[in-house]
């Protein structure tokens, strides 16, 4: 009979609580067990000395008959001091999947050309900046009026304008009227 040193789960919906069982490891994970070695409160502080309750004595015993711990037992475990578990090392667990770098990628490639089209558009403006300074120094200065006319003489030469806009021209008819009259 193969012997396991596994977690049995307990309480309420999303509430659990673990009872630590050597059981067949036939047996399904709630049901009969050989006899029940500790607790484990996840819903408790990692600090708290009452997450997990343990009796080393028997833990030991089961060991040594050849009772093989589940990941999360063995834990317990070797902080325990009872047995030595060896540290996982997945060391592609941490790394960005190849759709993530490809993301990753793309977005540089549009920040830096981003950045490029700013700097183009600085160099850009300031060149006009130039231009227009130097355009400015090269053109003549512009002459001040050299007398004002004054006020009598501009209502003299505004009147005849308004005459000619006052005056309309003939309106043209529209083809739909001139078709009504030759209908007459």
């Amino acid at each position: 009979m193969a012997l396991a040193i596994r977690l049995a789960r307990g309480g309420a919906k999303k509430r659990p609580f673990y009872r630590i069982v050597v059981a067949d490891s036939r047996s399904p994970r709630d049901g009969r067990f050989i006899e029940k070695l500790g607790t484990y409160n996840p819903l408790l502080p990692k600090d708290s000395g009452e997450r997990v309750k343990l009796d080393a004595e028997r833990a030991k015993h089961w060991l040594d008959h050849g009772a093989r711990p589940s990941d999360r037992v063995s834990r317990f475990l070797d902080d325990a001091g009872l047995m030595k578990r060896a540290p996982k090392n997945n060391p592609n667990k941490g790394k960005p999947s190849k759709k993530t770098l490809e993301r990753i990628e793309a977005k540089k490639q549009a920040e830096q050309s981003a950045k490029e089209a700013a700097e183009v558009a600085k160099k850009a403006k300031a060149e006009a900046a130039e231009e227009a300074k130097a355009a400015e120094a090269a053109a003549p200065a512009e002459e001040a009026p050299a007398e004002e006319t004054p006020a009598e003489e501009v209502k003299a030469q505004e009147a005849p304008a308004e005459e000619a806009s006052t005056e309309q021209a003939p309106v043209e008819e529209t083809p739909a009227e001139d078709e009504k009259k030759k209908e007459e």
